[in-house]
């Protein structure tokens, strides 16, 4: 068996590599850029208006953005909270952390970078759900990268060859979408939950391991806890994740950034030396890196944009798959979504891990290394617990306890998706019962070669789905084109909302709804 771990191992190392190396890094940012460009800088350009129809509008009195219109979709609101609820996640707290450790202060700033331009990537992404979902058996809607490549790329420019590629690709990024939520999706995450509620509230309890195996007693006993919370969310389908995302996530969101606002006053006087590290370590390597700009880039900048993605997961394709079950009519709209989806997920919520490692004197901001024994799987930890005692040890488990596991939620659904393209809707509920049960297995295992695994399922979508929305980016920006002329030019043209002409002229016929 560890014959077969280590052959695991070392072919996924080949593969993580290729995947994740300078090619992967470029077509990853490399479409967020042209998205961008070809939608002239909509991030900005239409910052106003994306900010005031996305997270403003829940404010409103009677918002289109929180109703239910039927019990087959969700609000817009909760389908961002469920997309958050499964980015926002241990790729926050120790991805970040890790990334800092690894690859130094500048980390960080190509964090940002990779966030700015992922934002059009994810808006392009949802747009484009949106515009090829459509109903299943059961009338709820199924929307993802699966179907604007199959119905997207296989049938637009009307070539014979093209079609067989777009199934494949479809094909590919399902497997690997259930492969990656039962990975990343899943496993890793509670292994991390585990990892860390037993170092927060049970070093001084020791009940032993099962007779004749490894297992710690306590990491199955809160895995059977987690599964069975999780079986009861889980298979109650959509509307209870989103119900429950739509509470949870937003409350521990923001409870972790007052707790990070906090810890950043306290330490107020090495803001200026925080700022300066994360911009001169960017394009300068980090002492304790060793060697010249091809270490820049091969450690810094690859930290950076490995982590942001791994935490918005922007370029994925995968909370697509969520974004589709909203309730809205335009593409664009949903895609604008995308775009805070993008912004509170990392210019936000990672800022302030990022803050927290550099601001509390774990990171030496004169040399980018980090201190003798600093680990960035606990390292946020350390520094909560370095400024408010137990208290504050606890407090980052319980918030990593609520980001991990919603993670699992979000990705529940993400695989669910992805199985109902490859065999339908009979056999997701083969597929929750699997999910839940893998709960357990994420408790006890190891967690070094989940985590590998799970970042190159993560790479391997992110192939397929960027390829989809680099052949679709025309349509993207004509999609585009006729919202701004239509809500911001106010002219008098006819709506682009689906692929399909019924699902237009129903989507036409209710527009006002949105």
């Amino acid at each position: 068996m560890e014959r077969f771990l280590e052959t695991v191992a070392s072919v996924n190392g080949v593969i993580n590599n290729a995947v994740w190396g300078l090619p992967g890094l470029i077509l990853l940012i490399g479409t967020g850029i042209l998205l961008t460009l070809g939608t002239k800088v909509f991030q900005i350009s239409h910052l106003k208006h994306w900010w005031t129809h996305t997270i403003a509008s829940i404010f409103k009195k009677d918002s289109n953005s929180t109703k239910h219109t039927d019990r087959k979709t969700i609000s817009q609101f909760q389908a961002l909270c469920a997309a958050l609820a499964a980015t926002i996640g241990t790729g926050n707290i120790a991805g970040v952390a890790t990334a800092i450790v690894t690859g130094g202060p500048g980390a960080v700033f190509w964090m940002w970078v990779a966030a700015f331009f992922g934002m059009m990537t994810n808006f392009s992404e949802n747009l484009l759900g949106i515009y090829y979902r459509r109903r299943n058996k059961d009338g709820e809607w199924s929307g993802g990268p699966m179907y604007y490549l199959r119905d997207g790329l296989g049938k637009r420019y009307g070539k014979k060859w093209l079609s067989p590629v777009a199934n494949v690709l479809a094909f590919l990024f399902a497997c690997f979408a259930i492969l990656a939520s039962f990975g990343i999706g899943n496993m890793a995450q509670i292994n991390k939950i585990v990892l860390n509620m037993d170092a927060a509230f049970f070093q001084n309890v020791t009940l032993g391991t099962i007779p004749g195996t490894e297992i710690d007693v306590i990491h199955l006993l809160l895995g059977l806890a987690l599964l069975i919370i999780g079986a009861l969310i889980i298979l109650g389908g959509l509307q209870r994740i989103a119900r429950f995302a739509e509470v949870v996530v937003p409350f521990m969101a923001i409870v972790y950034v007052i707790g990070s606002l906090v810890i950043l006053g306290m330490n107020i006087t090495k803001v200026g030396d925080m700022f300066a590290a994360i911009f001169k370590f960017a394009f300068t390597p980090a002492a304790f890196l060793g060697g010249g700009l091809g270490v820049l880039i091969k450690k810094t900048m690859t930290q950076g944009f490995k982590r942001g993605v791994f935490s918005n997961e922007a370029g994925l394709g995968s909370s697509v798959m969520v974004h589709s079950s909203s309730n809205v009519k335009e593409p664009v709209k949903q895609g604008m979504w995308g775009i805070f989806e993008v912004f509170f997920d990392t210019f936000v919520v990672c800022s302030m891990t990022a803050v927290v490692v550099l601001s509390t004197g774990f990171i030496d901001l004169s040399t980018g290394a980090p201190v003798p024994g600093a680990n960035g799987d606990t390292l946020v930890s350390q520094a909560f617990g370095q400024l408010f005692g137990a208290p504050g040890t606890w407090f980052v488990a319980i918030a990593m306890l609520f980001f991990a596991f919603t993670t699992v939620l979000g990705w529940s659904q993400y695989g669910s998706k992805a199985v109902e393209y490859l065999f339908g809707v009979k056999g997701v509920k083969v597929y929750k019962v699997i999910f839940v049960a893998m709960i357990v297995s994420g408790a006890v295992m190891e967690g070094g070669l989940a985590w590998d695994l799970s970042d190159t399922f993560n790479g391997l979508m992110m192939i397929p789905n960027l390829i989809g929305v680099l052949s679709l980016f025309p349509l993207v920006l004509k999609v585009t084109k006729n919202y701004v002329d239509r809500k911001l030019g106010k002219k008098n043209v006819a709506p682009m909302l689906s692929y399909d002409e019924a699902l237009q002229a129903e989507a036409e016929a209710t527009l006002d709804q949105d």
